[in-house]
C-alpha cells in the first residue's frame, strides 16, 4: 500500500485490497472513498468486497467511480460530500491515486487555491496543472 498525503485531511492511493484496510485504520483515516470502476479489477479488488471489510472494521466506505477521460461534476460533488461528512481523514484510491487527485482538486476548487491544490499532487507527480482553467472556473461558481 502506498498513502500519498495531498492534506492532513485527504490522501490518495494506487489500488488497495481487503488486507489493507486495517493499515489504512491504523493509520488514522476514517474514511475511504473507491474511485475506481468494478469494471477495471477482478472481484477481490471490487468495491463490495473493499467496502465489506471498512465497513466491518468501522470504517466508512464510498463508492464513487471516475471513469478516465469521463469525469462528472456528480463524481466532484460526491467527492466533496464524502469528504464533508467523514469524521476525520479520507483516504481515496483508483488505479494509481491519479483519477482520485483529479477529482480532489476539483472538489476543493474555492476551499483553497488553485496553486495549492496543483502543487499538493505535484509532490507525488501528479499532474494537475492543465486543471487550473476548470479549478478557477468553480471556484469563480463557488465563490
Amino acid at each position: 500500500m502506498d498513502i500519498r498525503t495531498l492534506t492532513d485531511a485527504y490522501a490518495v492511493s494506487p489500488q488497495i485490497t481487503p488486507e489493507d484496510v486495517d493499515a489504512i485504520k491504523a493509520a488514522g483515516f476514517t474514511t475511504i472513498i473507491c474511485n475506481r470502476p468494478d469494471a477495471e479489477v477482478p472481484p477481490a479488488f471490487q468495491a463490495a468486497a473493499i467496502g465489506a471489510v471498512a465497513s466491518a472494521a468501522g470504517l466508512a466506505f464510498v463508492i464513487n467511480p471516475v471513469i478516465g477521460g469521463a469525469l462528472t461534476m456528480e463524481n466532484v460533488t460526491a467527492q466533496a460530500d464524502a469528504q464533508a461528512h467523514s469524521t476525520g481523514p479520507v483516504l481515496a484510491y483508483c488505479a494509481s491515486g491519479n483519477r482520485s487527485s483529479i477529482v480532489w482538486a476539483l472538489s476543493q476548487a474555492g476551499k483553497a487555491s488553485a496553486d495549492d491544490l496543483i502543487s499538493a499532487g505535484a509532490r507525488w507527480g501528479y499532474m494537475l496543472e492543465g486543471l487550473r482553467p476548470q479549478i478557477e472556473a468553480l471556484a469563480a461558481r463557488n465563490a
